[in-house]
Parts: structure tokens; sequence; C-alpha cells
């Protein structure tokens, strides 16, 4: 196909290599600096920042493309456009780092071309999924806790072992073996640490070397943690 990308972030970068190398011919645009005679081909996917969405969308104008957008969180109606879709690539990009597509997974929302949009998907990706809008805002919010809050524990992480003089390469291991259990068994069944048993003087010893925001995360996920491993046992 003839495919238009619109947005060179992140996820624009990303994806209209993976349709070049999948063999479409894309067109790839500035979400901040394109004329609606530029767009060209069969579908139009706007890879823009989510609050931009609407307003790439009113820009491009009347067109006989598909025009889909890659939010996790915005609905269909974002697209002002008759034919519209969605094409949510549920994946944490960075600029500098290669990614393997066939493996992401691609959830799609359509009202007028689902065959297309299935037909496109499939070809950079091995795991292509129909969700309507209101599940996709909880996928993206499932993504969020799993991705991006995680990250940020690894964040507060390394502060962490750089006051004890340790480099945060030493957590990688744990890092890796933690994700990979997941692969085997629930989140809970691999839940382990001081809060699973609500050992206080390990707890208690940990907050007093926390102040601020850290000290309150710790004492939040600590009682979530235990709150969720009873509930699953009763």
């Amino acid at each position: 196909m003839v495919v238009s990308v619109i947005g060179h972030g992140r996820v624009g970068t990303h994806l209209q290599k993976a349709l070049r190398q999948a063999g479409h011919e894309v067109v790839w645009l500035s979400g901040r600096d394109f004329t609606p005679d530029e767009v060209r081909g069969e579908v139009v996917i706007i890879a823009v920042r989510d609050d931009a969405i609407a307003d790439v969308s009113r820009h491009i104008g009347n067109t006989t493309a598909l025009v889909a957008h890659t939010s996790g969180s915005k609905p269909l109606s974002t697209i002002e456009q008759k034919r519209r879709g969605v094409f949510y690539p549920m994946q944490t990009f960075s600029k500098e780092r290669e990614v393997e597509f066939k493996e992401i997974p691609l959830f799609l929302e359509s009202d007028t071309d689902m065959p297309l949009l299935c037909q496109l998907a499939e070809s950079i990706s091995n795991n292509v999924r129909e969700l309507d809008s209101e599940n996709r805002r909880k996928l993206h919010l499932a993504a969020v806790f799993a991705c991006n809050f995680t990250n940020h524990c690894y964040a507060l992480a390394s502060q962490i072992t750089e006051e004890a003089g340790v480099d945060f390469s030493a957590l990688l291991p744990l890092i890796d073996e933690t994700a990979q259990k997941v692969h085997e068994m629930s989140p809970i069944e691999a839940q382990t640490g001081p809060a699973v048993r609500m050992d206080m003087s390990v707890i208690e010893r940990h907050e007093s070397m926390l102040s601020g925001k850290a000290k309150d995360i710790y004492h939040l996920i600590s009682e979530s943690i235990y709150d969720t491993v009873r509930s699953k046992e009763n």
C-alpha cells in the first residue's frame, strides 16, 4: 500500500520504518509542518501526541483515505474523517533503540474499514487484535502500571544504588528474573518481598531510610501488595 505516516516522534519513527520494511510506500510527514496536498495513500496514520490528534485530523480535511490514530487512550471519535480507525501499537518506544515490530501487539478499531486496517497491521505484526475505545483505554491504563510506573521504580532504585556506591547493573539479573517469571505464573503468584508477609521490622527500617514521595510510594505499594495477596488468599 501507499501509507502516509504523520509524526516524527518515537511511534512515527518506528512505525514508518516497519511499514517500509514490509514493502509499503511510506510518505512520512511532520505533525507540525505538512500540507493536506502532501497526504497520499490508502491509509493515513496520525502518530502524534494525544492532544494534537484532533487538530491534525482537521488539518488533513476531506480525504477518501482511511485515517487512523495510534493512541491507546483517545477514542475512535477523535478522528473527524468518515473513514476512520485506531492503529495502537502497545509498546514503549525510544528512537535510539530498535524493536522487533513483528512481536508488538497491535490493537485496532474501525467502524468503516476493519478489513483494510487488519491487512495493513498483519503485514507488520504477528499479534493483531480488535479492541473498542473503552477497553483500549483500560488496556492503556494497565500499560502505564506495567511499563511507566515500573520504570519510575527503576529510577528510584537507581538513586538508592548510587547512594550505596553500587552500579545499577547489579539489579539487572533481579529485574530480568522478575519479568521472566510472569511469563510462567500470574503476577500475584510471582510476588515476593517483605510486604507479602507484612514484615514490619524490615518495612519500618526501609521507610526510615526514605523521605518525601519515595517514602509515600514505598508505604502505599507495600500496603497494596499485602492487601492484594490477602484478598487472593480469601
